[in-house]
C-alpha cells in the first residue's frame, strides 16, 4: 500500500521531516551556540524512542517517506543505533538520512551501511586543523576526518555542510571544492544564519550565495550549472572533469521556499513547519496527555494547512516579534 500524499496550504507537497533527536552537542560551532553553550533540556523534556517511532509511523501514513536524524549532535544520545533501526523498520519510510559532526560516527559506518543508511551529511567547515579548532572550540579535527574517509570507504553518499563565515573560513573554500576532484562527494557552502543563540553576529550578511558564488566563478571560470534534484535547498554545479559536485544554500535568503517539503521536529517535541518559526505545535504534551493517533493526526494536518509561504513571513509569526536567536543545536537543523 503507498503513502498518502500530503500538501501544505500553498500546495506543496510535504514528505520530508527532519527529527532532532538531541539538543546536546560535543561541539561548540561559532554558528551554533556561544562558547559557554546552551543550557541543555532535561532527559524528561525529550522525546522517547518509543514517542518518537509512534510520531514516525503515524506521519509515514500521512505521507512523509524521507527522515533525517539531526542535533544537536546525533550520536550523543545513547542508544542511537537501536532509534535508527526501529524507524528503518517503519512501513512507508523509504530514505533515512543521517546529520553528523562526524566526532562519534566512526564506529557504525559499518552498521549504517548494512541498515541502508541513505546518505550522511558530514558537518565540515574547514580542511585545517587550526580553524577547525577556532570555528567549533574543540580539538576533533582527526576524528571527523577519519569518519570522512570511513564513509568513502563503505560507498555511503556524503554531502559536506560547509558554513561560509566572514574572517572564519573563506580560505577553506576553494580547498573544500577541490575535494571533489577525486572523491565522489558534495560539497555545499550554506550561508550563516542567526542560529546561533546570539543573534545576528554581522549588521548585514556579507557572503550571500551570490557572493560565494561569484568567488567560486573568479577561480573556476569553467564552473557548470546542473539540473538541481526536486525539493533541493541548494543549486548545484560542478567543476569539468572533477568527480563530485557543489551546492551553495541560501538559507538565509530563503530563496527555496517555494517548493519546500519539509517539517521539522525539535528534541523536546516541538513541530516546525518552518525553519524560522518559533514552533507551532507541542507534539510531546499532546502525546502525554493521551492524545489518540486520530486526535493527533488532526491537530499536525491542521498545523500543515496553516503553514506561512516562506521563511520571512514565518519570522514574522514569532511570538512578540522576538528576533531568531536560539541556537541550531535546539531546533535540529
Amino acid at each position: 500500500m503507498g503513502n498518502a500524499k500530503l500538501y501544505d496550504n500553498h500546495g506543496r507537497a510535504i514528505n520530508y521531516l527532519r527529527l532532532a533527536v538531541t539538543d546536546r552537542c560535543n561541539l561548540r560551532c561559532f554558528y551554533c551556540m556561544p562558547e559557554e553553550g546552551i543550557k541543555y533540556l532535561p532527559k524528561k523534556d525529550l522525546l522517547t524512542f518509543e514517542e518518537i517511532e509512534r510520531l514516525v509511523s503515524l506521519l509515514a501514513t500521512l505521507g512523509i517517506t524521507k527522515i533525517r536524524l539531526t542535533g544537536g549532535e546525533p550520536f550523543v544520545r545513547t542508544d542511537l543505533m537501536q532509534l535508527i533501526r526501529k524507524i528503518k523498520a517503519i512501513p512507508g519510510i523509504h530514505d533515512l538520512h543521517l546529520t553528523t559532526n562526524g566526532v562519534l560516527t566512526a564506529p557504525y559506518i559499518k552498521e549504517l551501511k548494512a541498515l541502508g543508511i541513505a546518505s550522511v551529511n558530514l558537518s565540515l567547515d574547514t580542511l585545517d586543523k587550526t580553524r577547525f579548532h577556532t570555528i567549533t572550540r574543540r580539538d576533533e579535527f582527526e576524528n571527523v576526518m577519519n569518519t570522512f574517509e570511513q564513509l568513502l570507504h563503505y560507498g555511503i553518499p556524503v554531502k559536506i555542510n560547509a558554513v561560509i563565515m566572514e574572517e572564519k573560513n573563506i580560505d577553506d573554500i576553494l580547498p573544500l571544492i577541490e575535494l571533489t576532484k577525486y572523491k565522489d562527494v558534495s560539497v555545499r557552502f550554506i550561508e550563516e544564519m542567526p542560529f546561533n543563540g546570539e543573534g545576528n553576529h554581522y549588521t548585514q550578511l556579507t557572503w550571500t550565495y551570490k557572493k560565494i558564488l561569484a568567488y567560486i566563478q573568479q577561480h573556476y571560470p569553467t564552473l557548470q550549472k546542473v539540473t538541481d534534484p526536486d525539493y533541493s535547498t541548494a543549486y548545484h554545479y560542478v567543476v569539468p572533469g572533477y568527480r563530485g559536485n557543489i551546492g551553495i544554500i541560501a538559507a538565509f535568503s530563503r530563496t527555496f521556499c517555494g517548493t519546500c517539503n519539509r517539517i521539522r521536529l525539535t528534541a523536546q517535541g516541538t513541530l516546525k513547519t518552518c525553519l524560522y518559526d518559533d514552533g507551532v505545535l507541542n507534539i510531546r504534551d499532546l502525546i502525554r496527555s493521551g492524545c489518540s493517533d486520530e486526535e493527533l493526526k488532526n491537530q499536525l494536518l491542521n498545523a500543515f494547512a496553516h503553514r506561512p509561504k516562506d521563511g520571512f513571513e514565518a519570522e514574522e509569526r514569532r511570538s512578540n516579534h522576538k528576533p531568531v536567536s536560539e541556537s541550531m543545536s535546539t531546533i535540529g537543523g
